[in-house]
């Protein structure tokens, strides 16, 4: 047996089993390219709708209106509901953010406030029917 047809062996041997692991990865990039492009979807094809899903906008200098009720800070970042709210007298304004800030009932408003419980909702509902017919006036 010839030496240098040996080498010659060995080397089509290597080169044909570096073309297979070639031809290989080629399919599996292939391969991988097809399901990326199955699950993936560009920017360009989403709508308004969508993207508007997948953003956040931050609001750093916004007017915020603030109220103090029982000695806490209530925030209202809408301008049109904080001058109606600002619009109602005092004792109204608490028992609204009261019950829609705080979570509280009727009845631990009223506790708070010492009057009522009914005197309580009475003021709510007819405060809230006020509040709706000031943001009415305004658009």
């Amino acid at each position: 047996m010839n030496p240098r047809n040996h080498e010659q062996d060995i080397e089509h041997i290597f080169d044909r089993y570096c073309k297979k692991v070639l031809k290989g990865k080629n399919i599996d990039l292939q391969r991988e390219d097809k399901r990326r492009g199955e699950r993936e979807v560009t920017f360009s094809s989403l709508s308004a709708r969508e993207l508007a899903k997948l953003a956040i906008e931050d609001k750093y200098f916004t007017d915020e209106y603030i109220f103090d009720i029982l000695g806490e800070s209530v925030n209202v970042s809408d301008s049109d509901l904080a001058e109606a709210l600002t619009a109602l007298p005092a004792n109204r304004r608490e028992i609204v953010l009261m019950s829609y800030f705080f979570d509280m009932t009727d009845a631990e408003i009223a506790a708070r406030l010492n009057m009522a419980r009914r005197t309580v909702a009475y003021r709510r509902t007819s405060t809230l029917k006020e509040l709706r017919k000031i943001m009415e006036s305004e658009d």
